[in-house]
């Protein structure tokens, strides 16, 4: 694992079955709108020896119509909503802010848990990411820093605080402590 430059880090590693789902279900969320993967899943690509459940994800708001092409695309390559199997009932869920589950049909776990990113804190996430080149694909994760100020300062659990210290420990050399500090504030302020 190398930083090409600051928004950017090339991963050498092994896919593993969670990461060939991730790939799998991103390369058909990106064909329709903005993504950026947040929480745990980001320090277990990077090599954090946990399981999880779900892949957490904001996405850019959609039309309706817009949506419907998205869920109709994610049923013809195999998953399901577990949330509803109406896609005007689903819509409604993300409008309100709430997330959306998709899983491979046939199973709960692993899935993806999709939010639109409504508020102005999550809007911002857009424009602080960055760019994971495995061997087969292009993940676009959210900054180190957000990552280890909402593990630590919103979310805090002990789950949450462990996935911080790996990706301080793993990154501390290009990490920015000020921007956490920043985040810290923002959480805070919210």
């Amino acid at each position: 694992m190398k930083f090409i430059d600051k928004n950017t880090i090339k991963l050498d590693k092994v896919l593993n079955k969670l990461d060939e789902f991730v790939i799998d279900f991103i390369k058909i969320l990106e064909k329709h709108t903005r993504y950026v993967i947040i929480s745990g899943y980001v320090a277990i690509l990077f090599g954090r020896s946990r399981g999880t459940e779900d892949v957490d994800v904001f996405i850019k708001e959609l039309t309706e119509g817009n949506f419907f092409i998205l869920y109709k695309d994610l049923l013809k390559n195999g998953y399901w909503c577990l949330n509803t199997d109406d896609e005007k009932e689903a819509y409604e869920y993300l409008e309100r802010g709430s997330a959306l589950r998709f899983a491979l049909k046939d199973r709960t776990i692993p899935n993806f848990e999709i939010k639109f990113a409504k508020k102005p804190l999550q809007k911002e996430i857009f424009e602080d990411t960055i760019k994971v080149v495995t061997k087969k694909a292009e993940l676009i994760i959210s900054s180190l820093e957000r990552q280890i100020a909402f593990k630590k300062y919103y979310l805090k659990s002990n789950k949450d605080l462990e996935d911080a210290r790996h990706i301080e420990e793993l990154f501390k050399e290009h990490i920015d402590l000020n921007k956490i500090k920043y985040y810290k504030k923002l959480i805070e302020d919210e």
